[in-house]
């Protein structure tokens, strides 16, 4: 049975540097500015043949309950009770402050084991701080560097010791092999062109995205029935991509949090491009993305955007239209949101849009049927036979232009790929070819075989002319 580690400490000492460190990846935002961390962040950490569950916390901070800074302490503490063991960060470099004497009160009360780690230890004048962090009464200080990596083999050895051997390496079991299954080559009268049923057990990976203070973390929050995540009035709260998981009806999901997406002209300070740099992370990473869209101020300029991003990374989307709790004429409203879906998300024809409140939890389970209706798309195959049968039915109801006096012939069509779905199609004077003539074969894929709101692919391949460059007999 694996454990689980929560490094606590107050804001600025390097908690999100070891974090990287035993993670073995920058996955939380590290920045000089204190308190770049706010939720907390779980991982999977390897040290020296140790593995266990590390969580990233905000730095703890004396504030009232109401607070943003109240609230981050709630989190962090959630996190130190939920773990086995506490790494209790302090900075050897500018020593101990009235804080980090507080925080090793809070962590005896907690009566779980704790230890207490000096980083920065590579600075020059970190012994007076080293020394200091004696008189927190926490036992012997172990001495870092989260940053050049030094350090490591002690700190491993200081969580054995705190954990327990019987806990740090837990004996493996012995498996008997039994039946294994051999594979089978695959028989000369199998289907091998056969379409692939769509899998309903694997996980789904879903990242939730729009501008700042649409609700993205209130959703998260109610899908899981607990304040997992930050929230609050405030814009811009979330930062870090934080995951999490839970079962939908029997189906594992993991979900990213992500933070708010301005307009690129106003995203200025580092911090904040940091933050969008990690949500682009999270689309690229996730399979469906879902696009929140505050409904008492839809469709701005920036969402339009965003969409328009999803679709270009080749990602299934869908849109929530969120606090409908807040609308009241709701059927003009919802009238109204469907025509400017259509007239102004063009390149997202039959994208599902569903009106959700996220602090209610009025239509979450339309919404999550609508992200497993679309990644089942997203993961569609067609088979060759039944393209080109249709191919060559588009071409008798439209017939491809004539360049030059001769009319383009479209030959042969099949499906190379999906997730998102792409064809190639064998024709002659590929590169000829209009738009217009691209658009009218994706809309036909999407009208005829059930396709609506994900990105679809067609490339267009001319045959080699073994003639070409050669000289003509005179």
């Amino acid at each position: 049975m694996s454990f689980t580690v929560a490094i606590v400490g107050r804001p600025n000492v390097g908690k999100s540097t070891l974090f990287n460190r035993l993670v073995g990846k920058k996955l939380a935002l590290v920045d000089d500015t204190p308190g770049v961390t706010r939720d907390r962040r779980p991982g999977d950490a390897r040290l020296m043949g140790l593995t266990f569950t590390i969580i990233d916390t905000a730095g703890l901070e004396e504030a009232d309950a109401e607070s943003l800074q109240g609230r981050m302490r709630a989190q962090t503490e959630a996190a130190i009770d939920e773990a086995d063991l506490s790494l209790f960060v302090v900075d050897a470099k500018s020593g101990l402050t009235p804080v980090d004497t507080d925080l090793a009160e809070m962590l005896r009360r907690r009566g779980k084991p704790v230890v207490l780690v000096a980083n920065k230890s590579e600075a020059r004048g970190s012994d007076s701080g080293f020394y200091d962090a004696y008189t927190l009464g926490l036992g012997e200080p172990t001495p870092i560097s989260a940053e050049h990596g030094q350090g490591m083999l002690d700190l491993r050895d200081a969580i054995v010791a705190a954990i327990g051997e019987d806990r740090a390496y837990p004996a493996k079991e012995d498996v008997a092999v039994t039946d294994v299954d051999i594979p089978q080559t695959e028989d000369e009268d199998s289907d091998a062109d056969e379409e692939p049923a769509y899998d309903e057990t694997k996980p789904l990976r879903v990242a939730i995205v729009g501008r700042p203070n649409a609700g993205k973390s209130t959703l998260i929050n109610r899908f899981l029935g607990e304040d997992r995540l930050l929230t609050g009035p405030e814009a811009g709260i979330t930062r870090d991509s934080i995951s999490v998981e839970w079962d939908w009806r029997g189906r594992t999901i993991k979900m990213f949090d992500t933070a708010g997406m301005r307009r690129k002209a106003r995203v200025i300070e580092k911090l904040e491009k940091l933050s969008v740099a990690d949500a682009l992370r999270a689309i690229r990473f996730a399979e469906t993305v879902v696009i929140v869209f505050d409904a008492t101020i839809p469709f701005e300029k920036q969402d339009l955007q965003i969409v328009d991003l999803v679709l270009r990374e080749g990602r299934a989307a869908v849109l929530a239209f969120n606090k409908w709790d807040m609308i009241e004429d709701r059927q003009a409203v919802l009238a109204d949101l469907r025509e400017k879906t259509d007239r102004l998300l063009p390149q997202a024809r039959g994208i599902r849009a569903v009106p959700i409140s996220g602090q209610t939890g009025w239509g979450l389970d339309k919404l999550m049927q609508s992200i497993i209706d679309t990644d089942r798309v997203w993961n569609k195959r067609i088979s060759t036979a039944r393209l080109n049968r249709w191919l060559e039915t588009q071409q008798i109801q439209h017939p491809p232009p004539a360049v030059s006096g001769r009319r383009i012939k479209l030959k042969y069509m099949t499906q190379v790929k999906a997730r998102p779905p792409a064809f190639m199609i064998s024709c002659t004077r590929s590169d000829a070819l209009p738009e217009s003539y691209t658009r009218y074969l994706i809309n036909g894929l999407r009208a005829d075989f059930d396709m609506p709101s994900v990105p679809i692919r067609i490339h267009f391949r001319s045959p080699d002319n073994p003639f070409e460059g050669k000289k003509r007999r005179t």
